[in-house]
């Protein structure tokens, strides 16, 4: 071998292994498409109730990342529960146990979560004058409202099978480390409890759940709440 041809054969073995450092990567050879954390999507996240466009941004923002690992959630053992609490008969002292009905983190930020549990409620009022001080109330079901850290959002279901109504609840709770001053995360909050709730409805079968579309407006507070302040 020539010294021309050694010199090729060095020239490309160096441009082999930079191909193959790139490819470990993620990228290319000049550092640039360099491969992000793995994960779930807004879109993919927990059976895809976040895929509209205003409830991706809000998921994002609350959890504070683009990448999310699911976090011991049960939808199927959720619509379960509702389905054979809406069958028997209540009693005034009986409360069902909420179910994790999405629980998502960050993948990139471990100590970032959300969580949204559904279960079957009695009657309203349920905004208490005291509570009602200290949340924002939004226009969507039955009543729905949120702090810097919970929101919650109750919507009747009218089921055909068994031909009853059901009232559910759909709690949602974020990082706690939110100012009480940031009220769009407030907003957040409560439009991932919509969407969630819109999810169980159509799982469910409701009619007449009266849910909003995309984000929840503010309204004033219950007169049930204000009458008492």
């Amino acid at each position: 071998m020539n010294i021309r041809d050694a010199r090729g054969v060095r020239i490309g073995a160096a441009v082999a292994v930079a191909a193959l450092l790139a490819g470990c990567s993620g990228g290319t050879a000049d550092g640039e498409g360099t491969k992000g954390p793995e994960g779930l999507t807004a879109a993919e996240a927990c059976g895809g109730f976040a895929s509209a466009a205003p409830v991706a941004a809000a998921l994002e923002a609350v959890v504070g990342t683009e990448h999310f690992e699911d976090d011991l959630s049960k939808p199927d053992k959720a619509i379960e529960r509702l389905r054979d609490d809406a069958a028997a008969p209540w009693a005034d002292s009986y409360r069902p146990q909420p179910v994790r009905y999405c629980g998502l983190r960050a993948v990139e930020l471990g100590r970032k979560d959300l969580r949204i549990e559904v279960r079957a409620a009695g009657k309203g009022p349920y905004l208490g004058p005291a509570l009602a001080k200290s949340v924002i109330s939004y226009a969507s079901g039955l009543e729905a409202f949120a702090s810097s850290g919970v929101g919650r959002l109750y919507f009747s279901c009218r089921l055909d099978a068994p031909a009853r109504s059901l009232v559910v609840e759909a709690v949602v709770r974020g990082p706690a480390d939110v100012p009480e001053t940031d009220l769009r995360h407030r907003t957040r909050l409560i439009t991932l409890a919509n969407a969630a709730a819109r999810q169980v409805s159509a799982k469910l079968g409701c009619e007449g759940d009266g849910l909003a579309t995309g984000v929840p407006k503010t309204v004033p507070a219950p007169a049930s709440a204000r009458s008492a302040q």
